[in-house]
């Protein structure tokens, strides 16, 4: 499965979309990536890096592009555009908590898909629970960055209720309803808020019970993202403690998907996910 890792400043669906944009008007008109890059007096690694997705090209760069590919003037003008909009930076970016293009990618979804095996996906976290697992994730922090964390968490969740809010399906394992994060009190809790969030009517909750066995997905969670506009391809994300993975080739999003609808078969319906959660909560 092909991954591409990306670094902290990496590209929003924004500067995504241009740098598809850009390689796809070069062969338009007939170029090479060398031809192209020779006749801008470039490197054939600086216009590489911009049609790769590993730098965001300056708009006098794009216009320079735009002019040796003979782009007409209504789309040059929409591709300078999306080049002023492919630099300016999301909310989350002044928050200094988020560090690499996950909570982008997540803001400009039209649908996300979650699968979560052991924890509760972070848009679904009340606010201690997440405290919880902000403490347990690094020991180390102060109750100030501690803090910091859980409010820029709270509001990543406004997501799911701001007007044109993406679809949001989300699959988790048994164990993340059993498992005590926090103490009872927070487990109950937040057991709650799972329910009350699967009454949006653009939510979905099932989970995976136990008896289910062997399934599809036990190696570890993954969420994958799909957007409003068709140039935007999908794209899946998976993190661990070693970083966070990008699947952005379209037959490795064919195998997410694959394993996603797998595991979606194999779990509870969600009007018995919903029983399933208010009787544990009860208990």
């Amino acid at each position: 499965m092909h991954t591409l890792r990306m670094t902290p400043k990496s590209l929003s669906v924004r500067a995504r979309r241009l740098a598809t944009e850009l390689k796809r008007r070069r062969e338009a008109a007939g170029l090479t990536v060398e031809q192209a890059a020779a006749q801008l007096n470039w490197s054939y690694s600086k216009l590489i890096r911009f049609e790769g997705r590993r730098a965001i090209p300056k708009v006098g760069d794009v216009a320079r592009i735009l002019e040796l590919y003979g782009v007409p003037g209504g789309d040059r003008d929409s591709l300078l555009q999306l080049a002023r909009e492919a630099h300016q930076r999301g909310w989350w970016e002044d928050l200094g908590v988020f560090p690499g293009s996950y909570v982008g990618l997540e803001d400009s979804a039209s649908l996300i898909r979650s699968w979560e095996p052991n924890l509760v996906a972070g848009l679904l976290q009340s606010e201690e629970y997440a405290r919880a697992m902000i403490e347990t994730g690094i020991p180390e922090r102060g109750p100030e960055e501690v803090q910091r964390h859980v409010i820029a968490r709270m509001a990543r969740k406004t997501l799911l209720s701001r007007p044109g809010a993406p679809d949001f399906h989300a699959i988790l394992g048994e164990a993340v309803l059993r498992q005590q994060v926090g103490g009872p009190k927070v487990q109950r809790d937040q057991l709650y808020a799972l329910r009350s969030a699967a009454g949006r009517p653009n939510v979905t909750i099932q989970v995976l019970p136990y008896s289910a066995g062997a399934s599809n997905g036990l190696e570890g969670g993954f969420v994958h993202l799909e957007f409003p506009d068709e140039i935007d391809p999908p794209i899946s994300y998976m993190e661990t403690l070693a970083g966070e993975t990008y699947i952005e080739s379209a037959e490795g999003n064919r195998k997410i998907r694959l394993a996603w609808d797998r595991v979606a078969d194999a779990a509870l319906s969600p009007e018995e996910s919903v029983k399933l959660i208010t009787d544990l909560a009860k208990e």
